[in-house]
Protein backbone atom coordinates (compact mmCIF):
# COMPACT_ATOMS: atom_id res chain seq x y z
CA UNK A 1 0.00 0.00 0.00
CA UNK A 2 1.52 3.61 -0.71
CA UNK A 3 2.72 5.45 2.80
CA UNK A 4 -0.39 8.25 1.88
CA UNK A 5 -2.71 5.31 3.42
CA UNK A 6 -0.96 5.13 6.58
CA UNK A 7 -2.67 6.24 9.85
CA UNK A 8 -0.70 8.56 13.07
CA UNK A 9 0.29 6.10 15.27
CA UNK A 10 1.18 3.03 12.37
CA UNK A 11 4.44 1.42 11.95
CA UNK A 12 5.64 0.47 8.78
CA UNK A 13 8.15 -1.05 6.66
CA UNK A 14 9.48 0.32 3.01
CA UNK A 15 9.05 -1.77 0.30
CA UNK A 16 10.21 0.56 -2.90
CA UNK A 17 9.83 3.72 -4.01
CA UNK A 18 8.04 4.21 -7.36
CA UNK A 19 9.65 7.23 -8.93
CA UNK A 20 12.53 8.36 -10.97
CA UNK A 21 16.38 8.20 -10.11
CA UNK A 22 17.07 11.60 -9.08
CA UNK A 23 14.19 12.08 -6.41
CA UNK A 24 14.47 8.11 -5.30
CA UNK A 25 17.88 8.79 -4.53
CA UNK A 26 17.11 12.22 -2.36
CA UNK A 27 15.23 9.84 -0.56
CA UNK A 28 17.58 7.13 0.37
CA UNK A 29 20.02 9.92 1.36
CA UNK A 30 17.05 11.09 3.47
CA UNK A 31 17.34 7.47 5.18
CA UNK A 32 14.30 6.32 3.15
CA UNK A 33 16.02 2.56 1.78
CA UNK A 34 13.84 -0.70 1.35
CA UNK A 35 13.68 -2.83 4.96
CA UNK A 36 13.49 0.20 6.76
CA UNK A 37 11.01 1.07 9.94
CA UNK A 38 8.28 3.99 9.54
CA UNK A 39 6.51 5.41 11.95
CA UNK A 40 3.85 7.85 11.25
CA UNK A 41 3.18 11.12 13.45
CA UNK A 42 1.04 13.08 11.52
CA UNK A 43 -1.44 12.48 8.10
CA UNK A 44 -2.65 15.49 6.91
CA UNK A 45 -6.00 15.94 4.91
CA UNK A 46 -3.89 18.99 3.13
CA UNK A 47 -1.34 16.28 2.09
CA UNK A 48 1.58 16.62 4.23
CA UNK A 49 2.73 13.46 6.15
CA UNK A 50 5.15 13.77 9.27
CA UNK A 51 6.86 10.90 9.56
CA UNK A 52 9.64 9.54 11.95
CA UNK A 53 12.73 7.17 10.25
CA UNK A 54 15.66 6.25 12.21
CA UNK A 55 15.38 8.43 15.02
CA UNK A 56 14.66 11.65 12.58
CA UNK A 57 11.40 13.45 11.22
CA UNK A 58 10.70 13.96 7.57
CA UNK A 59 7.96 15.67 6.58
CA UNK A 60 6.58 14.32 2.59
CA UNK A 61 4.01 15.59 0.62
CA UNK A 62 1.66 13.70 -0.39
CA UNK A 63 2.20 13.32 -3.99
CA UNK A 64 5.79 11.88 -2.59
CA UNK A 65 3.91 9.78 0.11
CA UNK A 66 1.28 8.28 -2.63
CA UNK A 67 4.82 7.32 -4.56
CA UNK A 68 5.95 5.23 -1.42
CA UNK A 69 5.12 1.66 -0.85
CA UNK A 70 5.41 0.04 3.13
CA UNK A 71 3.65 -2.95 4.55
Amino acid sequence: MPLAMANPGQEVVLQTINWGPKMKKKLQDMGLTPGVKISVISNETNGAFIVNVRGSRLVLGGVVAQQIMVN
